[in-house]
């Protein structure tokens, strides 16, 4: 069975010929047409007419500082809705710059679009001022690539790239944007948004995921990828709490079954707590929901390798991207299909699987106990942030990070309770965390928007607080100081120890930092100073309105786990 995402229905009768207008004008009219309601731009002379085009529209133009903030910020709008994220740069120097964001959307199955300007078409070939080729340098890491040569087509292309983004395995979509074309007066009508297939359960997936289930005593789902809607995965809750089934969450991902949930076990990932690091072994059948078990989730692909063992794949990419080991069966459906039909499929409890999910997630709520809230003599501790912040917390706050050590708080303390709760970068890049929280307070006014960074990942992206000072954006931003690339320093001493080499680093006052660019900012160095900073960064947040940064000077060599 096969249902279609909901979509504007195209008129019975399409509308003839309208008033001629610039095709930069209709990429923005399609765009709204499609439910985009901010694009993240860094501007370019190479598609001014789509600038113009955004004056005058209801589409907010958010103008960020570096084109990889943009493109991140629109990788994490795409994280949090259920349609594209849009992030539009010029060419050449500003179209390698965006690469980073493009990336993560790719290994980390984000509709995303990132829309390109490009010379004048005559100019082509000519070794003009900025030009490259945007096909052979997106081809490989998109999942489509197109240039608007016609512009009579501008509706119809961006209508083609909203699908190819969102249909089947999510993921980033190229529109290069000659800047001539786009000044064409063209007289063609709107395009309608293009139906996207979302699967479902057959009458034969059903039996087969009803025997497995009901033949197996230590079964476990595993949430993934950004493809969930946030009714489906509270209704897949209620499945598992029904049953008793445990749910674990693919790294960085968090919050598709709350924190709090009794069928909640913990994440997998890397840097993954020791009561889950052998659950993939344990269970006797896998369910693998929205994304599939890579290499991050097998140890490099030596977990769960075993051609017998019982691994349902449910995911709408019939190729099995990043698959790693054994398949017994694939359902084809986005998460919340499937999960509608398995609301259908209603089993006996097992006494075995009660013993299961309550053993797992006893060790999951020992792991996630927060440390203690008084802080201790000596330098800054994050166990002490965590243990101040976390009880405070609404239910609905989101946390986002990029990449490194001081990520590892964030997955064992943050209480993350429903889809989209939890930004991060599985692809491993740094510079996300300020950028995907300035997207997260935009697209979430009033939610309490926490990001933790570390101090060499908040330099790589650390200047779009001007574009949340910009825009009202208002996330608390935590920099875990420890003067080194810790992740790395941690693989040097394993294999070459006593040799640091490459890792450390002299930073600047963050806090400092965080007023310059218009927000509040407090440093704490010793651990005394942690509770008074949080409450002063929090009172600034709430009672002024702007973002604030706590700036906590650690000890190196500290870990969560």
């Amino acid at each position: 069975m096969t249902e279609l995402l909901a979509a504007p229905s195209p008129s019975p009768n399409p509308p003839g010929p309208r008033a001629p207008r610039s095709a930069g004008h209709v990429v923005v009219e399609a765009l709204a047409a499609h439910g985009v309601e901010r694009v993240y731009v860094v501007p370019g002379e190479s598609y001014l007419d789509v600038l113009d085009g955004l004056h005058d529209s209801g589409i907010q133009t958010v103008v960020t500082r570096h084109e990889g903030g943009a493109a991140y910020m629109a990788e994490a709008d795409g994280k949090m809705h259920r349609r594209p994220g849009i992030a539009m740069v010029t060419r050449g120097p500003g179209a390698a710059n965006a690469h980073v964001g493009l990336h993560t959307a790719w290994q980390d199955a984000t509709p995303m679009v990132l829309f390109v300007g490009l010379i004048p078409f005559d100019h082509r070939d000519r070794e003009a001022f900025q030009e490259f080729d945007v096909k052979a340098w997106f081809d490989t890491g998109a999942k489509r690539v197109m240039v608007l040569d016609n512009a009579e087509r501008a509706s119809e292309i961006v209508a083609e790239a909203m699908f190819a983004a969102s249909s089947g395995r999510p993921g980033p979509v190229v529109v290069g944007l000659p800047e001539d074309v786009l000044r064409h007066e063209v007289h063609t009508p709107a395009h309608p948004p293009i139906p996207v297939a979302t699967g479902g359960m057959t009458a034969r997936d059903v039996d087969a995921l009803t025997r497995a289930l009901a033949g197996a005593a230590k079964p476990l789902f595993v949430t993934g990828g950004n493809d969930w809607t946030p009714a489906a995965a509270q209704q897949l809750t209620a499945w598992l709490e029904r049953h008793r089934i445990p749910a674990a969450a693919e790294w960085r991902t968090e919050g598709t079954v709350p924190f709090d949930s009794p069928s909640y076990v913990g994440p997998i990932g890397y840097g993954r707590p020791k009561p889950t690091y052998d659950l993939l072994e344990e269970t006797d059948l896998l369910v693998f929901v929205g994304t599939v078990p890579g290499d991050t989730i097998t140890d490099g692909f030596v977990v769960r390798q075993d051609w017998s063992r019982k691994n349902f794949l449910v995911t709408m990419d019939p190729s099995l991207r990043g698959r790693s080991g054994a398949v017994s069966y694939q359902v084809v459906a986005k998460p919340d299909v499937f999960v509608r039909d398995l609301a259908g499929i209603d089993l006996d409890v097992r006494p075995e699987w009660v013993a299961w999910t309550r053993r797992m997630r006893a060790e999951q709520e020992r792991f996630a106990a927060l440390p203690p809230a008084t802080p201790s003599p000596g330098p800054a501790r994050v166990d002490t942030f965590m243990a101040n912040l976390v009880p405070g917390l609404p239910r609905d706050a989101i946390v986002t990070f990029g990449a490194g050590e001081h990520t590892n708080w964030a997955h064992r303390y943050f209480p993350t309770h429903g889809f989209a709760t939890m930004l991060s970068a599985r692809n491993g890049s740094m510079g996300y965390s300020v950028p995907s929280a300035v997207a997260a307070s935009l697209s979430y006014p009033g939610r309490r928007v926490v990001t933790v960074a570390g101090d060499g990942e908040f330099l790589m992206n650390g200047q779009e607080l001007a574009t949340a000072a910009q825009y009202g954006a208002t996330p608390l931003v935590v920099v875990v100081d420890n003067a080194e690339y810790g992740t790395i320093r941690t693989h040097q001493e394993r294999h070459y120890p006593g040799r640091i080499s490459g890792t450390q680093l002299k930073n600047p006052d963050f806090a400092l930092v965080a007023q310059a660019f218009g927000g509040f900012g407090v440093r704490a160095e010793r651990d005394a100073d942690v509770p008074g900073a949080l409450a002063a960064a929090l009172r600034a947040i709430d009672e002024e309105h702007v973002f604030a940064l706590v700036h906590l000077v650690v000890e190196q060599r500290t870990r969560a786990y």
